[in-house]
């Protein structure tokens, strides 16, 4: 049975689609059959992100309408044989997106797939709740300031009481929080919310703390989820982010400042 985990927040532009590449990303490269879906009709950006924007001949509401199966509009990731891209729509409306076309295109997904990753559009409109009405899991992406957190809040009034698990009364989605941009430095001046603060608020399960990190954009404008890169501390931290969700026990990373030695402290490195 498959296991369908809506990446969701309040607020546009914290890391969403970054996160959505990066998860499923990850799950494929431990040998797990993933489809990663871009529910962001109008803007489409997950394509961009993994890289095959030019690739896309059909998209998801293409096959929700009949114009296209979902052999045809499925991209296999380039890189990771057990990965695949369903793009979202960049020419139609959201209304196009219905309850019953997306219910029957996540279960011809789960006859096939180990793990269906829904990136929703921020906010809590249509295609967003269409994201999170059908989620099994969720993870909720934020930033470490006020209102990115209480717009997540608001997000997880919605997953507890309007998500299909809830209101059939069969328990409640799985919750985890996925804090991006974390400055350590900031969060000592002030600056930013600490990882406690976050946590305190929101009270769900920490997933994982992505740093604030240059190479995000620098993999995001090359088409390459940034969990590829080995050598960059947001890359590893959706790896462990990875191995947490699949019950692996990894420490939280990249919450405190590195220390600097005694040289970088004497040259300038005050």
């Amino acid at each position: 049975m498959a296991k369908i985990i809506v990446v969701t927040s309040g607020k546009g532009g914290v890391g969403k689609t970054t996160t959505s590449a990066s998860f499923a990303t990850g799950l494929a490269q431990r040998g797990h059959k993933t489809a990663v879906i871009d529910f962001d009709v109008g803007l489409r950006n997950l394509d961009l992100i993994m890289g095959v924007e030019r690739r896309v001949v059909f998209d998801f509401v293409n096959v929700i309408n009949g114009e296209a199966s979902l052999k045809q509009a499925l991209i296999k990731d380039k890189h990771v044989d057990t990965l695949y891209i369903l793009a979202a729509s960049q020419t139609r409306d959201k209304d196009a997106l219905t309850q019953e076309g997306v219910e029957r295109v996540l279960n011809e997904l789960a006859q096939d797939f180990e793990y269906i990753v829904c990136d929703s559009p921020a906010g809590i409109e249509k295609g967003a709740f269409m994201a999170m009405y059908f989620a099994d899991e969720a993870l909720v992406v934020t930033n470490p300031e006020v209102s990115s957190v209480r717009d997540s809040d608001r997000v997880l009034g919605i997953l507890s009481s309007k998500a299909r698990i809830a209101e059939k009364g069969l328990g409640k989605v799985k919750e985890h929080l996925v804090l991006t941009r974390y400055s350590p430095a900031r969060v000592a001046k002030g600056e930013m919310l600490s990882v406690e603060d976050v946590k305190e608020i929101l009270a769900i399960p920490l997933l994982g703390v992505v740093p604030e990190s240059p190479a995000v954009l620098t993999c995001s404008n090359s088409g390459v989820p940034v969990i590829r890169d080995d050598n960059s501390d947001a890359g590893l931290a959706y790896r462990d982010l990875v191995d947490r969700f699949l019950g692996e026990e990894r420490p939280h990373r990249f919450l405190t400042e590195p220390k600097k030695s005694l040289l970088s402290k004497l040259f300038g490195g005050g």
